[in-house]
């Protein structure tokens, strides 16, 4: 398609994406999330407990407004996909006890059937929804690249008006890779709207070296010096140096856009408060929770992909963060079966002490979004060590049969060959049920029911 005929299809694009809109928030829908688990490491001690969903944002967003998030949302960042017309993959290693093996497969999708337009058409509805459950001091982040951002600036400026237009960020990264028929594109663009000119800024401060490093000894005017020599510290401008998440960053999570701990502090200290709500619709790695929840804000997440989910959740536990978990089925029907072993020994009338180990995990192969050759990489790894293909267990050891309590957990170690996973010192009652939850390395979820009944373990109810 012209670049004249999408300028031609804008107003039809805004129109349809008001009414989508409109639609939405004047619908009946019954709760699409109907699947709720906490995740509580530390125990249920936040009265406000973080969110995070797992489904379409466009429902997750209808289901915030209707129970009470209208207008209470600080600030939203949203990264969504950048129009890249590929799908974009996510790296797994696996340890079988022996090596590592690399598997590839699809993070998410972002290919549009009818390119940009397609493209407009999916956000347009998402933008209008945000502008509702921003607060009257808010501010919304939108992260682009060339690609798309003189389009969806148009839709920004329909949907928030002109007037509401705060700046053009740009980041600025290094990253690998040089063109001899064009510039190498080594920034992001992100927009940035408020919602009224009441908004919240607290502008941050960056260094500014002195001419020749030196110091100037200006009345006033602190200086401060590094191992590059003098600086003053002066307001934030619009060009943002930042570096990316490396190969070899403690940070990286095997998420291909994961974006750097270091932006998300930035936004988020400068256009919220400390107990402020933070939102980012287009979860990814979780870098917004994470970051938020570090400088005591809280959160709401969504994220549709599978591997979104399972990186989301792991990193979460391992900050021993407590929120909600909404999903829209229970377990996915592509999930394999998990299998344990369970010795109970009797310790007084009733009540045994047990000891869990896990014992093997058959992976289910169909649906799996890989390339081939990675399929017997797989198949292997199962006969070898399958627990390997296990990134994540959580428990709630006294389940009422409602909502999940998932106070014990373990993540994957990615160096010594997965799960090796005994439980220990665990006192359960005649009648008592276990919920186990386990996720494998493709972000595919299930959980298993237990009930101990005579000292023995009972599986009532599995994947």
């Amino acid at each position: 398609m012209t670049n004249i005929a999408i300028i031609e299809e804008l107003p039809k694009i805004i129109k349809k994406g008001e009414e989508r809109f409109q639609e939405i928030a004047n619908s009946s829908n019954t709760d699409y999330f109907l699947y709720e688990e906490i995740i509580a490491p530390k125990g249920l001690g936040d009265s406000h407990i973080n969110q995070f969903y797992q489904g379409d944002n466009l429902y997750v967003m209808e289901r915030l407004l209707k129970n009470g998030f209208k207008g209470k949302i600080d600030l939203i960042y949203i990264d969504p996909p950048f129009m890249t017309k590929s799908n974009q993959d996510g790296r797994v290693t696996i340890n079988d006890g022996e090596e590592d093996h690399v598997i590839e497969h699809v993070a998410y999708e972002d290919s549009w059937e009818k390119g940009i337009v397609s493209y407009l058409n999916m956000l347009c509805p998402r933008l209008y929804l945000m502008r509702e459950l921003l607060s009257q001091k808010g501010t919304i982040y939108v992260h682009l690249d060339y690609r798309a951002v003189h389009y969806v600036k148009i839709l920004l400026d329909c949907i928030f008006g002109q007037d509401n237009f705060l700046n053009e960020i740009i980041w600025a990264y290094k990253s690998g890779g040089v063109s001899k028929k064009y510039y190498s594109r080594k920034h992001d663009n992100i927009l940035v709207y408020t919602k009224s000119k009441d908004y919240i800024f607290n502008p941050q401060k960056e260094k500014s070296y002195n001419r020749g490093f030196k110091p100037y000894r200006f009345k006033g005017v602190e200086e401060y010096e590094d191992d590059l020599g003098w600086y003053t510290l002066v307001n934030l401008k619009d060009v943002w140096q930042i570096d990316m998440v490396g190969r070899t960053s403690g940070e990286r999570v095997g998420y291909a856009t994961q974006k750097p701990e270091k932006l998300l502090e930035r936004i988020i200290l400068t256009s919220s408060y400390e107990n402020s709500i933070v939102a980012d619709f287009f979860a990814g790695s979780g870098t917004t929770g994470i970051v938020a929840e570090r400088l005591n804000r809280r959160w709401i997440m969504a994220d549709k992909s599978m591997l979104s989910g399972v990186t989301v959740k792991k990193r979460l536990i391992e900050k021993a963060s407590s929120y909600n978990v909404y999903r829209t089925c229970a377990r996915d029907k592509e999930v394999g079966e998990l299998k344990l072993k369970v010795e109970s020994i009797k310790k007084i009338e009733g009540i045994y002490d047990i000891v869990i180990e896990l014992n093997s995990y058959s992976v289910n192969l169909e649906h799996l979004d890989i390339r081939k050759k990675y399929i017997q990489k797989i198949k292997d790894i199962q006969n070898r060590c399958s627990l390997a293909l296990i990134d994540l267990i959580a428990l709630d050891i006294d389940y009422d049969g409602q909502v999940p309590r998932l106070s014990l957990y373990c993540t994957r170690n990615r160096k010594a060959g997965g799960f090796n996973l005994t439980l220990k010192d665990i006192s359960l009652r005649d009648g008592q049920k276990m919920y186990l939850k386990y996720i494998d390395v493709f972000g595919r979820e299930g959980f298993n029911v237990y009930e101990f009944t005579d000292g023995k373990v009972i599986l009532c109810q599995e994947r």
